[in-house]
Order: C-alpha cells, then structure tokens, then sequence
C-alpha cells in the first residue's frame, strides 16, 4: 500500500478504520485521535486563517485581519453521539473573537460547523470547577441562534475541491 498516492480523505478512514480494531482489541479506549489537529487545519485552509504556534494562549488560528479563532472538533461515532466540545478555558479572558466548532462523522466528513462569537459563548455553556473551563455541546439553541453562522457549506466545498485535486493529479500521473 503506497499511503503517499492516497488522498487526503483515505488516509483518515484508513486511520479511523485501525483505531477501531484498536479499540476493538481493548488497547485503545476512544475513538478519538487526529481529530482536532485535522479540524484546525481544515478550517484553516478553508477560511484562508493562519494557524497560531501551538503555544498561542486562546486560540489556533488568526484572519488577515487579526481576528483570533479558537477552534474545537468533535467526531461522532456509532458508539459515541456526543457533540461536547473540547474544555474552554479562561473564557473571562477574551482570548479569541470567535470559536469555530465542527463535528464529524466517523469517516471525517463535515456534519456540522459553525462560528461562535465569544460573546454567545457564556449563554450555552456550562462552567465546570473540575475541568477548571466551561463546556459547550454543539446542539439544539445554539445551533439555531442567529448569532450562530453555519460554515459548513464552506468547509465541504474546501473538502470536495482538494479530493477532486488529488484525483486529477492521480489520473495525470496514471496518464
């Protein structure tokens, strides 16, 4: 198997498919991996943000013009249906201006995203004392808030484009 022909999109459900006989074999206990570093930078390239160093307080990602983004994923499963995001912590602090969140389904197809003005925020989470951060679940209110803007469709037809990128340069190259 040559990984460095296969598209983008193969190589996660191949990854999703070994986690899941991992998991299977009682050595791992989620299904959850690559999936944050795969959403920043999905979002990234889709938005045309610049991803912040990983030691950047409060958010992942910049816009030209200096908005900060915190960005959280969460992957659904058969066995796991949660859309709880990530811990936010220091929420007081105003490190970011929006936070994007999107969820996939186990194959890492898009199934939701959108973007959170900090200030929307506080109203659907939920501080946690023993995760020192606040909770946020991706459902029902927030999603239907008008303040709330689906990025969906942009992160999808980023998605659809580069797989049909790497089947032209596959074809070229079996040309």
């Amino acid at each position: 198997m040559n990984l460095t022909s296969m598209q983008t999109k193969d190589l996660l459900k191949l990854q999703s498919d070994v986690i899941g006989e991992l998991r299977n074999r009682g050595i791992l206990r989620t299904m959850n991996n690559p999936t944050g570093d795969y959403a920043e930078w999905l979002v990234a390239s889709a938005l045309g943000l610049k991803l912040a160093n990983n030691s950047a307080a409060g958010h992942d990602a910049e816009s030209e013009t200096g908005k900060k983004i915190q960005i959280k994923a969460r992957r659904v499963n058969p066995t796991n249906k949660s859309r709880q995001l990530g811990v936010i912590r220091n929420l007081e602090k105003n490190d970011f201006d929006e936070l994007v969140a999107v969820v996939f389904n186990e194959s890492y197809e898009v199934v939701e995203a959108v973007s959170i003005p900090h200030s929307v925020i506080a109203e659907y989470s939920t501080y946690r004392q023993h995760v020192n951060g606040h909770i946020l679940h991706l459902r029902g209110a927030l999603i239907s808030d008008n303040r709330v803007r689906s990025i969906r469709a942009e992160l999808s037809a980023y998605s659809d484009a580069l797989t049909l990128l790497t089947e032209a340069a596959e074809a070229d190259t079996l040309a």
